[in-house]
C-alpha cells in the first residue's frame, strides 16, 4: 500500500470514529474530524476535504456556532461541485438547512432541504431521505401545517425502516407524539414516545434520548402529572447541557417555565424565561426568544406591571418582525432554486428508461406539492403578524394627534412596503400559473403617488440624489385601480432607478394623455440619470431572474424578480412597458394605463357605524394578537362576538347560537377553517346559510376549488378596515 492509500485509510478511520463518538463525546468527535480535514488538505483530496467539512459543520451546529457551521458547509459544497459529486453537495445542503431552521430561518431551511431531497431520491438513498423528511416535518409543524408535517413524518419512518435504521425511526416518533398531543390523544402520544425511548436506549443514542425524554415530559405535563414532567424535563436538560445542544436547552427550559406557571411557581418561571430570552439572544434563536418574551409579557400583564409587560411585548414584536424581514429577503434571494428544480428533474428524466421516467414524474409532483405547501405556509406565517401591525396602526390613528398621525402614517407605509416585498414572491408564483387578477377599488390617486415618494425618499437622500414628482393638474383625484399592484409597479421602478443612480435625479412624471367618457388614459414615466443599460441587454431585462452583467455588482445587484413582475402586472392592465436607455446617461421606463375616474372614498369614521350595532358574529381565530385586534374593532362597531380558537369549536357554537355572520381563519389547530365551513354548510343547524367569510394571510387559499363554495368571500390579512366594514354592512363578496 502506497503512502497516499495509507493516508486515505487513516482518514476513513478518523471520520468513522468521529461519527460514532458524536453521540456521547462531541469534543473528541471534533478533534478527530479536524485531524481528518488536515490530512485531507495535505494530500489535496477534495472528496475527503468535503466529507470532513460536512462533519465539522454538523458538530458546530450542535454546539450553537451557526456562522462557523455555515462556513464549513459552504466550503464543502465547493469541494463536491469541483468533483461533480451531487450526493456530497446534497449532504452539505442538508447541513446548511439544519443551520438555518434551527436558528429559525425555517423558510430558507426548507429550500435547502428540498434541494437535497431531490438528489437523495435520485439515488434511492433511504437513510438521507428519512433524515430530510423528518426535518421537513419539523418545519411544517413550526409553521402550523400539521397535515404536511404528519405526511413528512410518515415517509420518514417508512424510509428509515427501508434502511433498517432504528435511530432514524425513533427520531421521528418524538415530533409525532407532539402532534398527537395537539389532537388531544395523550394515550397514543405516550405509547409512541415510550417506543422512541426504548429504541434510543437500545441504540445508546444519549443525545437523542434527551429529546425522547423531553417528549415524555410533555405528555406527563398534558396529563397534569407535574412531578413526573418536571423530572423528565430536568433529565433532558442535563443531557442537552452536557453536549451544549443549544436548540435542546432553549426548548426544554421554555417548557419547564410553562410547567412552573401551571403549578403556581411564578417566580421560578420568570427566572427561567429571562434565561431563555438571554440564551436566544446569545445563539440567535429568535423563535425561542420571542416565545419566552411573549410568556413574560402575559405574566406581567396579569400582575398589572405595565412597564415590564410593555418591555417584553415590544421585545416579542421586534423579534418577530426581524425574523419576518430577514427570512423574506433570504427567500427572495433563493427563490430561483425552487423555480429551477422542476427543470432539473425533467432533464434527469431524459437520461432514464421508461420505468425511471415514471418514478421521476412522481418525484416532480411531490416537489411541486412541497413548493405549494411552502408558499402557503410562508404566506400565512409572514402575513399574519402584519395583519396585527396594520390593524393596530389604523386603530391608533383614530385617536392620535397631528404629530402622532405623521409618525403613524410613516409606520403604516413602512409596513405596506414590507408587504410589497412579500407580494413580489407570492405574486411571482401566481403570475407563473396565470392566477393573478386585478382588485379594483376607488383610490386617492394623488395620495398614493405621494406615499410612494415618501416611501423611497429616504433611500434617495442617502445617495444624495433628488426624487421628484410631476403630476398633471388635469388628473382626477380619485380613480378605480388596484392600489397594491400599482404600488408594486411604481415601487419596483423607482427603487431600481435610485439603486442604479449615483448622482443627479429620479423623476416620476404622470401626465393625462386623453379622456373619453369617465375614463382617462394616463402616461407614467420613471426617468433617472443613472448608469443606463447596454443595448444588447435591454431585450432580456424583463425576464425572470435576469440581472444585466454590466450593472450587477455587490452594491446594486438585485434578484431579477422586480421587472418581471412589473411587466406582468402592466399587462394585466392591458398595457406594456417601454424602455429607453443609453449606457452612462440614464434610463426611462414608460407605460400607459386607462383608468376610470371614481368618487371620493368615504372613510369609516364618516359612515353610520351604528349599521352594525346589535349584530352578532362567531370569530374563529387562534392567534391571540389578531383576535384581540379584531375583537376591539368589532366591539367599536357594536358587534357582539363569540370567539373560538379552532374550527371544531366554531362548529359547536354554530349549532347552538344563531349569528349574523361567521369570520373564519383558515389555518387553525384541531380543525382548519376549510373543513369547519364545509361542516357548517353541510349539516342542518342554526347557521347553515349564515354568511361565512374566510380570514386568511395565505394567498394560496383561494386556489382550493373544493372549498370555495362554502365561503361568501375571502378577507385578506393584513385586513383593510374599510373593506371589512363594507363587507359586513352590505354582505358583499370579500375580495
Amino acid at each position: 500500500m502506497n503512502k497516499r492509500d495509507t493516508t486515505l485509510s487513516k482518514i476513513d478511520y478518523l471520520l468513522e470514529q468521529s461519527f460514532k463518538l458524536r453521540v456521547n463525546n462531541l469534543e473528541d468527535s471534533v478533534k478527530l474530524a479536524t485531524e481528518a480535514l488536515g490530512l485531507s488538505e495535505k494530500i489535496l483530496d477534495n472528496k475527503y476535504i468535503g466529507k470532513s467539512l460536512n462533519m465539522l459543520s454538523l458538530y458546530s451546529m450542535i454546539r450553537g456556532n451557526g456562522n462557523e457551521a455555515l462556513s464549513f458547509a459552504e466550503r464543502a459544497i465547493q469541494c463536491f461541485e469541483s468533483l461533480d459529486d451531487d450526493r456530497g453537495v446534497a449532504d452539505a445542503k442538508y447541513s446548511i438547512a439544519g443551520i438555518h431552521y434551527k436558528t429559525n430561518n425555517y423558510h430558507l431551511g426548507m429550500i435547502y432541504l428540498i434541494d437535497a431531497l431531490v438528489i437523495y431520491q435520485k439515488y434511492d438513498d433511504w437513510h438521507n431521505q428519512s433524515r430530510t423528511q423528518k426535518s421537513l416535518g419539523t418545519i411544517y409543524e413550526i409553521l402550523g401545517d400539521e397535515n404536511n408535517a404528519s405526511e413528512a413524518y410518515r415517509i420518514a419512518i417508512e424510509t428509515a425502516k427501508k434502511c433498517q435504521n432504528k435511530n432514524l425511526e425513533s427520531n421521528v416518533y418524538n415530533p409525532m407524539s407532539g402532534i398527537l398531543l395537539k389532537k388531544g390523544k395523550p394515550g397514543e402520544a405516550m405509547e409512541i414516545i415510550k417506543k422512541s425511548i426504548a429504541l434510543k436506549q437500545e441504540t445508546k443514542d444519549d443525545r437523542g434520548l434527551a429529546f425522547a425524554i423531553y417528549g415524555r415530559g410533555k405528555v406527563y405535563s398534558y396529563n397534569k402529572k407535574y412531578d413526573e414532567a418536571s423530572a423528565d424535563y430536568l433529565t433532558a436538560l442535563s443531557i442537552h447541557e452536557k453536549y451544549n445542544d443549544v436548540f435542546g436547552i432553549g426548548m426544554t427550559k421554555h417548557k419547564l417555565a410553562q410547567l412552573y406557571l401551571e403549578i403556581g411557581e411564578k417566580e421560578k418561571a420568570k427566572i427561567i424565561l429571562k434565561e431563555v430570552v438571554a440564551f436566544g439572544e446569545r445563539y440567535n434563536l429568535s423563535r425561542t426568544k420571542f416565545k419566552a418574551s411573549h410568556l413574560l409579557y402575559e405574566i406581567y400583564s396579569k400582575e398589572n406591571n405595565h412597564k415590564k409587560a410593555l418591555k417584553y411585548l415590544e421585545s416579542y414584536l421586534i423579534e418577530k418582525d426581524a425574523s419576518v424581514n430577514s427570512q423574506t429577503v433570504k427567500v427572495i434571494e433563493n427563490y430561483e432554486r425552487i423555480s429551477k428544480m422542476k427543470y432539473q428533474q425533467q432533464e434527469e428524466n431524459l437520461k432514464r428508461e421508461k420505468e425511471a421516467i415514471v418514478i421521476k414524474k412522481k418525484q416532480a409532483e411531490e416537489t411541486a406539492n412541497m413548493r405549494q405547501s411552502f408558499l402557503s405556509a410562508m404566506s400565512h406565517e409572514i402575513r399574519t403578524p402584519l395583519n396585527a401591525v396594520t390593524s393596530i396602526i389604523s386603530m391608533l390613528k383614530e385617536r392620535a394627534d397631528a404629530d402622532e398621525q405623521k409618525l403613524l402614517t410613516s409606520l403604516q407605509f413602512s409596513s405596506k412596503n414590507l408587504m410589497r416585498i412579500i407580494n413580489d414572491i407570492l405574486d411571482f408564483s401566481k403570475l407563473d400559473s396565470d392566477k393573478m387578477e386585478l382588485e379594483m377599488h376607488s383610490t386617492n390617486f394623488e395620495e398614493l403617488i405621494n406615499n410612494i415618494r415618501e416611501t423611497y425618499l429616504g433611500m434617495a437622500l442617502e445617495k444624495g440624489i433628488e426624487l421628484n414628482i410631476q403630476i398633471d393638474v388635469a388628473l382626477s383625484k380619485f380613480y378605480m385601480l388596484d392600489e397594491t399592484k400599482l404600488f408594486q409597479i411604481l415601487g419596483n421602478l423607482v427603487s431600481n432607478a435610485i439603486k442604479y443612480t449615483n448622482k443627479g435625479f429620479v423623476c416620476i412624471d404622470i401626465e393625462l394623455i386623453s379622456s373619453i367618457g369617465n375614463k382617462d388614459t394616463i402616461s407614467f414615466s420613471i426617468k433617472d440619470t443613472g448608469v443606463g443599460i447596454a443595448k444588447q441587454e435591454q431585450a432580456r431585462l424583463f425576464d425572470s431572474f435576469y440581472i444585466p452583467s454590466t450593472i450587477s455588482t455587490r452594491n446594486n445587484g438585485g434578484t431579477g424578480l422586480g421587472l418581471a413582475i412589473v411587466k406582468k402586472i402592466v399587462e394585466l392592465y392591458g398595457s406594456s412597458v417601454l424602455l429607453t436607455s443609453e449606457k452612462g446617461i440614464g434610463s426611462t421606463f414608460q407605460f400607459e394605463l386607462v383608468l376610470q375616474r371614481s368618487k371620493a372614498i368615504v372613510q369609516i369614521d364618516q359612515k353610520q357605524t351604528n349599521q352594525l350595532k346589535g349584530k352578532t358574529a362567531i370569530l374563529a381565530e387562534d392567534n391571540e394578537v389578531n383576535a384581540l385586534v379584531m375583537g376591539q374593532l368589532l366591539k367599536k362597531w357594536g358587534v357582539k362576538i363569540n370567539r373560538v380558537k379552532n374550527g371544531q369549536d366554531a362548529i359547536e357554537i354554530a349549532k347552538k347560537e344563531k349569528v349574523d355572520f361567521i369570520l373564519m381563519d383558515i389555518h387553525m389547530p384541531e380543525l382548519n377553517g376549510f373543513d369547519a365551513a364545509k361542516q357548517i354548510r353541510g349539516s342542518v343547524n342554526e347557521n347553515q346559510h349564515t354568511p361565512i367569510y374566510a380570514l386568511t394571510a395565505d394567498v394560496t387559499a383561494v386556489n382550493n376549488d373544493d372549498y370555495l363554495a362554502y365561503f361568501d368571500g375571502f378577507l385578506w390579512k393584513p385586513l383593510q378596515i374599510d373593506r371589512l366594514f363594507d363587507t359586513l354592512v352590505n354582505n358583499k363578496k370579500g375580495d
